[in-house]
């Protein structure tokens, strides 16, 4: 007489029941593999809408937000440019005045590309340009601004990139519109140009003087 086959639902011993610590291991390491994926995909995406907000939109995607903007900007206590017979960056220099916070350095070719537009700037004097010189050598500041002229009132120097961290600098050139209260009004990333002064520095400028004359 034959046996019968055997139908008993109990999982074999060679065979690991659902929920052992082996297939949990097993699961784990799928998920593992997962996350570089997801990581990808978040990025690809935050990408994707930035292009889509430039394109559809019009949004300029230089003009990355900052937590700092309609805060006070933080405080500024940086050593002159040696040579450049111009006044340390601190907080008396830009207080009670419309300021733009310029950072920039020698080895930047946008800063250089930016120069004339921050030239001009300056002969607006309702306006005080000052800068933040990242993580330069002296000399090649110097040179920086002895061949392209200088429109700053006053310049610290930052050259372990200490006050750049402390502004939320994304890269340089960088500017901040700072009104006469110490409140950050604007914030662009990247060299000005026509677009960003005419839909940007420009507003910002009128806004804060119309709100300083009300």
């Amino acid at each position: 007489m034959t046996d019968a086959p055997n139908t008993d639902p109990t999982p074999s011993a060679t065979q690991p029941a659902p929920g052992t610590p082996k297939e949990k291991r097993g699961l784990g390491r799928y998920a593992f593999a997962l996350i570089p994926l997801l990581v990808f995909a978040g990025i690809a995406g935050t990408a994707g809408k930035m292009l889509y907000d430039q394109d559809v939109h019009g949004k300029n995607i230089s003009e990355i937000p900052s937590a700092l903007l309609n805060t006070k900007a933080p405080s500024l206590d940086l050593p002159p440019l040696e040579g450049a017979n111009l006044p340390a960056l601190t907080d008396a220099a830009v207080k009670g005045k419309l300021t733009l916070v310029n950072v920039f350095a020698s080895w930047c070719i946008p800063c250089r590309e930016e120069h004339p537009i921050l030239k001009e700037l300056a002969k607006d004097s309702r306006l005080n340009i000052v800068a933040i010189n990242y993580k330069d050598k002296n000399d090649n500041a110097l040179g920086f601004l002895g061949e392209l002229g200088n429109p700053y009132k006053a310049i610290g120097i930052d050259p372990k990139g200490q006050a750049a961290i402390d502004w939320g600098v994304y890269g340089i050139p960088e500017s901040y519109l700072v009104g006469p209260d110490g409140t950050i009004l604007y914030k662009r990333v990247g060299p000005f140009d026509d677009i960003s002064l005419k839909e940007g520095l420009y507003p910002a400028m009128e806004k804060a003087l119309g709100k300083a004359g009300s």
